[in-house]
């Protein structure tokens, strides 16, 4: 059923003058123009005596009931209350046994029309819990037919009624894919038969709409298992550019961090990191983590944890601490106050490129953003074992500015000094 099914047009002659609704006891006046009788005896009983419609002096209050119309009325109500309940039927979760059977179905018909009605069925099935999200998935079967859905596609002839018969297929399987027991073996399911499953996936989000590109996203990351299939992934159809697309500031907020968690899943093989550093990535990951309207606290959380995978390069590094250090000063600016993972990725990234590798760079733009003394405020807050020791080898780094940059700090709250 469309969205629009839901909305009922009412013949504007059954509605009431007066009170605008439909009338339950339509009543003539004199002058021959009709109104419910709770509103037009309220009328007269306010001392009036013209007909509200045209304003003409009534020659008598009187009014006579006008059965025709009510029998109209009642007909049509009769007829919307039985639609609305065979599409509330139509709209309930199906039982299992009806699944079962529905997933047998699909197994035999071939008929595209048909085959989506399922689907969509089954869809709103798994919507419904999560007991019946593990039940789909606990179908061997059924989730290797979805698979195979996917590689039918032939881009250049294949129908569009196909291709919906495909994006339902892939969202029961991204909605399901926790579930599953197996993950290494589903992506192997999806990558290792052909690469046109992994294409099909590809091709939905680069042509869909922003509901099945985070679909398409969820089900990439989940697949994406190891180094090998982070590189077919990755270096498959331009997906890269696509996810890049995906965190423009303009994009919606729900796909943002759906890109995100992708691009952090097939981020961890060095080519992946090199190819993410050719195509910009850390200049739009500044802009997300600058811009107020796109930087809530997951977003700041992936985009620092991007950075702090990129930054495990030279090459990556080198455009972070780059330019007039934008980047790095804005990773300053995410120690504190954001969360506890936002704060163990920054510091992650400060003691990467300050005291791993030394960046001159990134001495100066950390200097200069009064990084210092927020090393020092961590170090006396209640962080990880890890952090705490990234955070001393910092500032093994900056120890000759420690005390000047602390006393410059705006505070009235008194700190006792680490050493």
């Amino acid at each position: 059923m469309r969205k629009d099914d839901l909305y009922i047009t009412v013949p504007s002659f059954f509605r009431c003058p007066i009170s605008l609704d439909v009338m339950k006891s339509p009543v003539s006046l004199c002058t021959g123009v009709t109104y419910d009788r709770a509103s037009i005896q309220r009328w007269l009983d306010g001392g009036n005596n013209t007909c509200p419609a045209t304003m003409q002096i009534l020659q008598n209050k009187d009014f006579v009931p006008n059965r025709t119309l009510q029998r109209l009325i009642e007909i049509w109500s009769d007829s919307v209350r039985r639609r609305a309940s065979v599409e509330s039927a139509e709209l309930a979760a199906p039982t299992r046994d009806e699944i079962a059977d529905a997933i047998d179905r699909v197994k035999v018909e071939k008929e595209e029309r048909f085959d989506r009605e399922v689907l969509a069925k089954i869809l709103r099935f798994a919507r419904e819990s999560d007991d019946n999200r593990g039940f789909l998935a606990g179908k061997d079967d059924f989730v290797r037919l979805l698979v195979d859905l996917m590689s039918q596609v032939d881009f250049k002839s294949t129908s569009a009624p196909k291709l919906l018969v495909v994006q339902e297929a892939v969202k029961i399987l991204s909605m399901i894919r926790s579930k599953l027991s197996d993950r290494r073996r589903f992506s192997n399911l999806v990558l290792n038969n052909g690469r046109d499953r992994l294409t099909t996936i590809v091709f939905l989000f680069k042509t869909g709409n922003v509901e099945l590109k985070i679909v398409c996203a969820g089900l990439l990351e989940f697949i994406a298992i190891d180094s090998e299939s982070k590189v077919l992934i990755a270096e498959r159809d331009g997906l890269v550019g696509e996810l890049m697309k995906s965190i423009s500031r303009d994009s919606d907020s729900s796909l943002i961090e759906a890109a995100l968690s992708c691009l952090i899943a097939i981020s961890s093989p060095r080519r992946v990191k090199l190819n993410l550093i050719r195509e910009k990535l850390v200049a739009d990951l500044t802009r997300l983590l600058t811009d107020p309207t796109t930087s809530s606290v997951s977003v700041t959380e992936k985009c620092l944890k991007l950075l702090e995978t990129l930054a495990s390069t030279k090459e990556g590094r080198s455009e972070i601490c780059g330019g007039d250090g934008e980047c790095l000063k804005t990773v300053v600016k995410k120690l504190m106050k954001v969360s506890t993972a936002a704060t163990e990725h920054a510091v992650t990234v400060l003691w990467s490129v300050s005291y791993l590798f030394k960046e001159e760079k990134a001495l100066e733009a950390v200097t200069s953003t009064n990084g210092v003394t927020k090393i020092l405020l961590l170090l006396q807050s209640n962080c990880s074992p890890a952090v705490r020791r990234m955070l001393t080898d910092l500032l093994k780094v900056f120890k000759v500015n420690s005390r000047s940059c602390l006393s410059a700090y705006d505070t009235k709250t008194t700190h006792i000094m680490p050493f």
